[in-house]
């Protein structure tokens, strides 16, 4: 099995390079933590994670079985003092910081945790890589939603205005300038090579937050109902979870080796997949059968981005990177986790198996 290809004519990168690395993992047992803790333990890396584990139901971290591979710690990123107790126990060589505040509604509900999640946290994230010797490379993970979206049609690209509008987006237009003033005042001297990585919507198997899309379809097809559809026209760049999570580890594995790689990259699918919230989810109703169906309704909650796209021109001429998995892939994959779940299988072994399949992918 190939450990990462992006298809005939790219580059590759071997997740084998993990092997024997320590790896602190912020959000560790989020959704894309989760997957990505499945990558590293399945590639052998030595994992701290770091979590407040403050989710309540179902989480696919407990579903996953990865808990008994890894070192497992719950914790702040907004408690500085046990951050950096943790840093000089462990010496990592890598962080990758994940954890935040993710869903827009919520930073309308609780501005002060949002901001004090995703911009304290990420300053004390750079504090405790800056006062540890053993890191060489940092990643840093944000979103598609730090630009000033002026809803034109084309892709954002990495050296637009940051600005986000709503608390969480503006909050990750905050970490981002945290990382670059640590980069420039404290990183020059080459010793840490930082990176951030802004990716789009993703969906997966394992997925339970509210007020995510996917999410919501699948609570709809359990209980047999026809799915709620609040902004059926907003465009989003939407990709499988293992897209960016594989992008973020070739980045912060890529730059270990090369710090000529340390730069901001834009993580997103091609421009076809880049698609209205109506279209996902008659691929997911079609995908999952059984009549399904959906209707919209007008939403009269707080603000949210209508139409937004990213340009991964950087990521993809640095890396030779292209996407493994094409919106209908990514739907599919998401459907069979999904029922396989619900029909109590052994969801780690469905996730294995997507594992082995997404890095074959030619």
């Amino acid at each position: 099995m190939r450990l990462g290809n992006c298809g005939s004519d790219t580059v590759e990168f071997d997740l084998r390079f993990y092997k024997g690395k320590r790896v602190l993992l912020t959000g560790h047992t989020g959704f894309k933590g989760s997957w990505m803790t499945v990558l590293l333990a399945n590639s052998g890396a030595e994992v701290i994670g770091y979590s407040s584990c403050t989710k309540n139901g179902v989480k696919l971290f407990d579903l996953c079985g990865v808990r008994e591979q890894i070192t497992h710690i719950k914790g702040d990123v907004r408690d500085l003092d046990h951050l950096s107790a943790v840093f000089e126990e462990y010496r990592p060589e890598i962080v990758i910081h994940m954890a935040a505040q993710t869903i827009v509604r919520e930073s309308y509900e609780d501005p002060v945790r949002t901001y004090g999640s995703n911009v304290m946290g990420t300053v004390n994230i750079c504090e405790a890589v800056r006062k540890t010797e053993s890191v060489r490379s940092f990643l840093n993970v944000t979103t598609d939603k730090v630009y000033e979206n002026k809803e034109w049609e084309w892709g954002y690209r990495e050296n637009e205005r940051l600005d986000g509008f709503d608390p969480y987006s503006n909050s990750k237009s905050c970490s981002e300038l945290v990382t670059a003033s640590y980069k420039r005042s404290f990183f020059s001297n080459g010793r840490v090579a930082v990176s951030t990585a802004r990716a789009g919507n993703v969906i997966g198997g394992g997925d339970f937050a509210r007020d995510r899309i996917i999410p919501d379809c699948v609570r709809a097809a359990m209980n047999g109902e026809t799915i709620t559809v609040r902004n059926p026209r907003s465009t989003r760049p939407y990709q499988h979870v293992l897209e960016p999570v594989y992008a973020y580890l070739m980045i912060a594995g890529k730059q270990y080796e090369d710090h000529s790689f340390a730069s901001n990259y834009n993580v997103g699918p091609d421009e076809r997949d880049c698609l209205r919230t109506e279209d996902l989810v008659e691929l997911f109703c079609s995908s999952w059968g059984e009549g399904l169906s959906w209707t919209g309704r007008k939403d009269y909650g707080p603000h949210e981005a209508n139409f937004l796209k990213l340009d991964c021109s950087r990521l993809k001429n640095t890396f030779g990177w292209r996407p493994h998995w094409d919106i209908e892939t990514a739907v599919e994959k998401t459907v069979d986790w999904s029922k396989a779940w619900i029909a109590g299988e052994d969801v780690r072994k469905v996730m294995d198996a997507q594992i082995a399949e997404f890095l074959d992918a030619e």
